[in-house]
């Protein structure tokens, strides 16, 4: 099996940023709610914390999710849920 043909197995990498955080808070979120600071997801997602903080805002209009800003100590703290 050829790097080539591996590489179309495999799932596709979301293009944008937006996608790409939207796409990995689903995956957390599938068994239930969860509870995060940007800076501690910044490193898996590939983004920095003011880039996360950022894309949150518009993701609250996300149809897939609920997104809730949830408290503010030193840093934000974001409730995720599927909707």
């Amino acid at each position: 099996m050829s790097a080539t043909t591996q590489a179309a197995t495999e799932s596709p990498e979301p293009e944008s940023k937006e996608a790409r955080l939207k796409q990995y808070l689903c995956e957390k979120a599938s068994d239930g709610e969860l509870y995060f600071k940007s800076k501690f997801i910044a490193d898996e997602v590939g983004l920095s914390s003011k880039e996360i903080g950022a894309l949150m805002v518009k993701l609250t209009d996300c149809a897939e999710l609920e997104v809730e800003k949830w408290s503010y100590t030193s840093a934000t703290t974001w409730r995720i849920a599927p909707a």
